[in-house]
Formats: C-alpha cells, structure tokens, sequence
C-alpha cells in the first residue's frame, strides 16, 4: 500500500479495501478474509446497536488486527409527515402480500451514533470511516486520541475540502457508480453521473490526504485507472456480493445471478436517501413518488423488506450494487481480490 500514509502501519499488503455494505453483506468472516488476502475489510456498523458491533469486533480482533469499522454519521433528512403518511398508503399493498405492519409515525434517530462513538472511543479499532455526515472536529480527535486513523466518505472537492478542515486522515472519494447509499452530504438531491477517475484526479489535486477510490471498480483495468489518477487504494464492494463469506441474503443472490435486469438506478424508494440499486418491481412502481426523508423512509420500509426477503422475493427487496454488477462472480474473497490486484 504504497503511499498511504495514514494506513502503512494498518497491515495491508495491497491496495485493495473491502467496503462496509451495511444491512447483512458485510460480516466478519468477509473482514478476516479481505485481511487474510492482504488487504483491509471495514465492519459495517449501519443499522446494528453498539453491542452487537462490539461483538463483531471482538471476533474480528481474535484473528486479525487489520480492520476498520464504519459509521454513519448523523446527516438526516426529515420527512415531511404528508409525504410519509402519502408514501405509507401507497406501499401498503406491498407490505400486506407478507403480513408486514408499516409505522405510522416517522422514526428519526441518529443510528445509536452517540453509543457507538462511545464503544470505539472506550475500545479503539485501527481504523474508523464516516458515511453520510462530517463528525465534528472535537469527534474526529477523540478518536486519534485513542490511537484510530480517521477516513471519511466524500464524493465532491467541496466535500473532500470540508472533511480535511475537521481533521480526518484519509478521504474515501466515491463516484455515483458505487452500490447501495451514495455518500453525499446533500441528501435531499439525488447526485450527477460523474466519472470517478476525474473526480479523484480533481480532488487529488487539492489535497496531500491519502485517497481511496470507491465505485463502479470491478476489474484490474478500472483500478489500475484511478490508481493513475491520485488514489493510493481502491474499495470494492459489489465485487464481493457472491462470495461465500457474505451476508447476501438469497433473494440478494438470486436477482443478481437471474436474467439481467438491466443498469442499476439511483434511487430513494427504499430509504429516502440516494441508493444505486438493481431495478425490481418495488423501485419500478415507487421511485417517481419516493420522498426525501432519511432515516424515517428506510424505517418505513423495513418491515416489508425483511418479510420479503424471508420470503426470497427479490421483487420488495433493495438489492443494492454498482454500475457493474453484471462482473460479479461466484468466488471467495480471496480469490476477487487477488485477480483484482494481479495485474498491478
């Protein structure tokens, strides 16, 4: 990982992250298999309380002392309760084909981020990224007060230029083509295509902070890309969604091993925030409609998405991935990883 700077000392031996893909692909045996192929896994910490993610720390720890764990920071989108109460109606059929109740009032919350601030302050990891917000200054220290390299998701100059004033370590700059949520800070807009290499050799050009490129990257070719650009590491998620050490629930595998569905979509029907997706029935019949308000629609839906995915319906389900999901194959970690970095 030559260049890294803030990373050198973390223990990878290649270039190469595997992003947290909060919800159930990201486990612990993905992490230790990202670390057993010379590369860094991060403990996706979205959605999970502060004591099941110290669990998962704790078995990751036992084996390895290369990770990284990543938060959601608080960025929220409140809902307007005309548009929820409007959306919930027009979903109810949805939910009623599993038996799913749908809240009736909005829940707003900061993803127990106080707690898990708290957990990794008490009980610090190597490394510890940000999605969706900034921490504050004061945040960000308390964790390199603890010994922890700080990294933090951006996906413009203005952002990148936002995350360097608050102190933190390394940018994450990912492009519109990545999977699940986009990490803008302007939720309330769904972002612009841009091509990821330019947007890493723009913000490479502004900053001496370490960069790791996320998005889209599926081959040798697109990572050996924006390596050129200015990027010292590459993440991949997507890439990862079919290896056996994932949490991909069956309806997740089904949709991407089935018949092509045709190009992924940004969308904000399942969470009310911006998430690039396969395109199923749900987001076909409620992506116009969808409104802005997160976490309060991710909420919302919840109920018919887990009851659907018990159910192995890839219909009701987000099925999260990047622009090219079509290149995933049926492989273990170790094995996408090392034909990623073979040509480096």
């Amino acid at each position: 990982m030559a260049g890294m700077t803030a990373l050198t000392d973390l223990g990878a031996t290649i270039p190469v992250l595997a992003a947290p893909m909060a919800g159930g692909p990201t486990t612990p045996e993905l992490v230790l298999a990202a670390a057993d192929a010379g590369g860094l896994g991060l403990l996706a910490a979205g959605y999970k309380t502060a004591e099941s993610l110290a669990d998962q720390i704790a078995q990751v720890r036992q084996a390895t002392g290369t990770f990284g764990v990543n938060l959601f920071s608080p960025n929220p989108v409140p809902v307007d309760p005309d548009a929820y109460a409007a959306y919930r109606e027009s979903i109810r059929g949805d939910a009623e084909r599993f038996g799913a109740d749908l809240p009736a009032v909005p829940r707003e919350d900061e993803d127990a981020w106080d707690d898990k601030l708290d957990l990794l302050v008490r009980d610090p990891v190597p490394l510890v990224s940000f999605t969706f917000g900034i921490p504050t200054v004061a945040e960000i220290e308390r964790l390199r007060a603890a010994g922890t390299v700080t990294a933090q998701t951006v996906t413009s100059s203005d952002e990148a230029r936002a995350a360097v004033a608050a102190g933190v370590d390394v940018l994450v700059v990912q492009g519109p083509g990545a999977g699940g949520h986009s990490g803008t800070l302007t939720p309330e807009r769904i972002p612009h295509d841009r091509d990821l290499t330019s947007l890493v050799a723009e913000i490479a050009a502004t900053t001496t902070k370490p960069i790791v490129a996320a998005g889209g990257i599926m081959t040798t070719a697109a990572a050996t890309t924006v390596l050129g650009a200015g990027a010292a590491a590459v993440a991949v998620g997507t890439a990862l969604l079919l290896a056996p050490e994932a949490g991909t629930s069956p309806a997740h595998r089904a949709a991407l091993l089935g018949p092509d569905r045709g190009a992924t979509m940004m969308t904000r029907a399942f969470s009310g925030r911006p998430a690039r997706a396969i395109p199923n029935r749900f987001l076909a019949e409620h992506h116009v409609a969808a409104p802005a308000g997160y976490p309060a629609i991710h909420h919302l839906t919840a109920p018919m998405r887990r009851a659907a995915g018990a159910a192995g319906d890839p219909e009701r389900v987000n099925l999260w991935a990047g622009t090219g999901y079509r290149e995933v194959r049926e492989r273990s970690v170790g094995e996408t990883l090392a034909d990623l970095v073979a040509g480096l």
